[in-house]
């Protein structure tokens, strides 16, 4: 059998997540996890600081400097949610929507070219072996959240 540790790791290094800086739009480098953060802020509607630390699993402080330096970047705005002054809304300034819309691109350009060299069938196969791991991750005890 296969080692899948080796795998993932060999996958992992391939897909660049162990590098400083995943993606670069408009003269600012993001980090993977400002990528995800400007993802995620972009596919929900109006998220909380605290929603998408939950859907990232990441810690609350850790993710709050993220969000410091993208609000820096003016990529992304914090706003008081009006019903409750304790609680932060997200959203994605012009240049935080664009810098979001050209890592998508980028990803999915990225994605195409590796699908490229595959079969339908083994697109096919990729997808549905992809799904069942990200089911079976969501059931696990010990994936999926905050190390610490």
């Amino acid at each position: 059998m296969e080692n899948p540790r080796e795998l993932f790791q060999i996958m992992t290094r391939r897909l660049g997540l162990l590098d400083k800086n995943c993606c670069s739009t408009g003269g600012t480098d993001l980090t993977a996890i400002q990528s995800h953060i400007l993802y995620e802020i972009d596919q929900q509607h109006n998220p909380s600081i605290q929603q998408i630390a939950e859907t990232l699993s990441i810690d609350i402080t850790t993710f709050s400097r993220q969000v410091q330096s993208l609000v820096n970047a003016d990529l992304v705005k914090k706003t008081p949610f009006t019903e409750d002054r304790r609680v932060t809304i997200l959203s994605l300034t012009t240049q935080g929507k664009y810098a979001a819309t050209v890592v998508d691109q980028q990803m999915n350009e990225y994605l195409q070219d590796i699908f490229s060299n595959m079969t339908q069938f083994e697109q096919d196969m990729v997808i549905q072996s992809i799904k069942l791991l990200n089911a079976s991750m969501a059931k696990s005890k010990m994936c999926c959240t905050p190390m610490g």
